[in-house]
């Protein structure tokens, strides 16, 4: 079901950041430089921790519309919307089922494949019951190198590389400590590529693809936020033919789920034959100062600023308010 528009102005706006996600130091650089474009439009906007204060208080603020700035879970995985539903609180991004489904790597993979979308073969291992022989059979089947992965985290948290068979129990230990279960990820060796994807239904549009060009291909936490070594190249180079084949890929991949709003869509490029692979989708991407889909707004002529604002405009709920409804 689509999200039901509201009206203009934007009036009293808060800027939700910070939570209490493996994710929190991102989301707090990214509360921070919403607050300050949107303020530079003169939007009465403030920030809010959802981690510091409770829904109570959210609900006492009289927000008229939110922007979501947190990343991973309890902000990003449908809680926060459900709850922002229940208060009749306009927000930014998808909504509660999609947010849901994105927020888990494992389903949003399955719905791909069932929708014929390419994305990398898969095992999934329970996280406590997993055999030595269970992991040992993993490369077996997905060859190696292969991605260990926790489902529910972002920003390269819980994620592990395995070159080789002793590698498996170090890596899924690590994966398992994050998540109830591992997502054990065919390795596609080639150049990594993320498209935006901005708007809902038929608006949906892609914004020019990013290609990340991480230190001997380590596009880890650090080489994500706090270093400038790793290289972006804005609009990818890329022939036009597979441009517009892997941003209408991305508009598949965001539709699927039932995004709107808008998300950032992750890409392997295969280097043997230059087919695209679906990693995962982000329903609330970092917007810090070394954030992608800025990136590649600016590249269209679109500034940070406009890009924050473009945003609070589309926040919407899922279910507009029965008639007799009031706020809390």
């Amino acid at each position: 079901m689509s999200k039901k528009k509201t009206g203009h102005p934007f009036g009293k706006v808060g800027v939700l950041f910070g939570g209490r996600s493996a994710e929190r130091e991102v989301s707090i650089m990214s509360g921070n430089g919403v607050l300050k474009a949107l303020k530079s439009h003169g939007v009465d906007a403030h920030l809010f921790d959802t981690r510091e204060r409770s829904l109570a208080e959210l609900a006492a603020e009289k927000f008229d519309r939110v922007f979501i700035a947190l990343h991973g879970r309890y902000g990003e995985d449908g809680t926060l919307q459900g709850a922002l539903e229940q208060l009749g609180i306009p927000y930014t991004g998808p909504g509660v089922m999609a947010s849901a489904i994105a927020m888990d790597k494992v389903m949003t993979k399955r719905i791909w494949q069932s929708m014929g979308l390419p994305t990398p073969r898969f095992l999934v291992l329970d996280a406590h019951e997993a055999s030595r022989e269970e992991l040992r059979q993993v490369p077996d089947v997905l060859g190696l190198p292969l991605m260990l992965k926790a489902p529910h985290e972002g920003s390269t948290i819980g994620i592990a590389k395995v070159a080789g068979y002793s590698d498996m129990s170090e890596g899924f230990a690590l994966c398992a400590k994050y998540d109830e279960v591992v997502l054990a990820e065919e390795f596609i060796r080639g150049r990594e590529l993320t498209v935006p994807v901005l708007g809902a239904g038929r608006s949906a549009r892609p914004l020019p693809i990013v290609e990340i060009r991480a230190p001997e291909g380590n596009y880890d936490y650090q080489h994500k936020y706090f270093t400038d070594d790793t290289k972006y190249l804005v609009p990818a180079p890329l022939d036009a033919a597979l441009t517009e084949r892997i941003q209408a890929l991305a508009v598949q991949a965001y539709k699927a789920i039932g995004c709107e709003g808008w998300a950032r869509v992750d890409f392997m490029l295969r280097d043997t034959d230059n087919e695209p692979f679906l990693l995962e989708i982000n329903t609330s991407p970092g917007m810090t100062g070394h954030s992608l889909v800025p990136m590649a707004a600016k590249a269209n002529g679109v500034s940070y600023e406009d890009l924050c604002l473009e945003i609070l405009a589309s926040a919407a709920l899922d279910l507009a308010p029965t008639a007799d409804w009031k706020p809390l």
